[in-house]
């Protein structure tokens, strides 16, 4: 078995791990430093909308020798407005305009026609209006919405009214972060990027149900016993999923970074930029926000629940009488009947933490080998 695969067994089983739920402040700390930060650059940078939604013109150029920062120039002297120019797999350019109207759109053909030596017939120019765009992002905000609402009515009855809170909380902070982030590089807003949007929910979702499901199926009967707070059980049912998560989250952000750094970096592919941007950082974020925020939240509510506090107060009770029982000296001596005394054994099961491995089993023929019957 792999490294890595007996790492898996053995968190599964409760022999190792790591206390997420214990050091939540920090992962909430984080979350919040970056959400600001997102929506700071939000606020002061804005998001770099397409021509799909703010409307203008788009010229497709057939095979040319004119490099794309030498079109960009001429398209923005031509029209008085910032050009974006992306290179073709043709060899031909694609010039986006936004802001102008028929009238305008004629005259900057003519003007690249000139400047870049290709007939204007063989120029391609289409004209996107304003009000499509609108009609678009209006439909993926409702979308969104209504994806929302089911969201939190399905984890309700599936699951726990607190369990939908966090799913919730999480799908927020993947969305803000990821939208920050397109803000802050300058990427550039297109129907690629809300089709990205629209993914990377729904796989934030999955990893925190998958976790989610681990942790319902623990807390089963959790009333019933004293050895573990629901808090180090949902640290359990974190450390259980671990790997699968990290193993589920890399595997799909290998593709999603070839789309990234090779498709739109090297081979200058433009849109692949626009969904794959969106795919990488919300694809990383919900895998976070899974472990760090969605469980944790949980365990903060519901450790807020008077059973949940009168069970906590019972473990811990019965952790400090243990403890106290284990640290008192031992006494040897003799009976009245004439037997020996000795130190008081424990249940070790009084004072293991959560995720604690098995408890080490009794030797067996602890007697084999010794003389059995009368002396003669």
């Amino acid at each position: 078995m792999s490294k890595l695969g007996n790492l898996g067994a053995r968190l599964y089983r409760g022999e190792v791990g790591y206390d997420f739920i214990g050091k939540r402040k920090i992962w909430y700390g984080v979350s919040i430093l970056i959400t600001i930060t997102a929506i700071v650059g939000l606020g002061v940078r804005g998001l770099n909308m397409g021509i799909e939604f703010e409307g203008g013109a788009v010229f497709t150029t057939p095979k040319t020798s004119v490099s794309a920062q030498k079109a960009e120039e001429y398209a923005t002297e031509a029209s008085g407005h910032d050009a974006v120019v992306q290179e073709l797999g043709s060899g031909g350019l694609r010039i986006q305009v936004a802001g102008v109207d028929t009238a305008k759109s004629d005259q900057i053909k003519a003007e690249l026609s000139k400047d870049m030596d290709i007939k204007a017939d063989d120029i391609n120019a289409d004209l996107v209006g304003p009000s499509w765009g609108a009609s678009i992002a209006n439909k993926a905000w409702q979308g969104l919405a209504i994806f929302m609402v089911l969201v939190v009515i399905y984890l309700a009855i599936a699951f726990e009214w607190r369990m939908a809170l966090a799913a919730l909380v999480a799908l927020i902070h993947d969305i803000t972060i990821t939208v920050g982030i397109y803000a802050l590089v300058g990427f550039e807003v297109t129907q690629g990027t809300v089709i990205g949007l629209l993914t990377i929910l729904g796989y934030s979702l999955y990893d925190t149900v998958v976790v989610f499901d681990s942790l319902k199926e623990q807390t089963k009967g959790l009333e019933k016993q004293t050895r573990f707070t629901y808090s180090e059980v949902a640290n359990r049912s974190i450390n259980s999923t671990l790997v699968r998560s990290i193993n589920t989250t890399v595997v799909a952000l290998l593709p999603v970074g070839g789309l990234l750094f090779i498709g739109g970096g090297f081979l200058g592919a433009g849109m692949l930029n626009d969904i794959s941007l969106s795919l990488f950082v919300g694809l990383a974020a919900g895998a976070y926000s899974s472990i760090f925020i969605a469980t944790p939240l949980v365990a903060d509510l519901k450790e807020r629940d008077p059973k949940m506090k009168a069970l906590k107060k019972r473990v811990l009770a019965k952790r400090a009488a243990a403890a106290a029982k284990a640290e008192e000296p031992a006494v040897v001596g003799h009976q009245a009947d004439g037997t020996q005394s000795g130190p008081t054994e424990h249940d070790p099961e009084d004072t293991a933490p959560a995720g604690a491995g098995p408890r080490n089993q009794p030797a067996r023929n602890r007697g084999r080998g010794r003389p059995s019957g009368k002396r003669r």
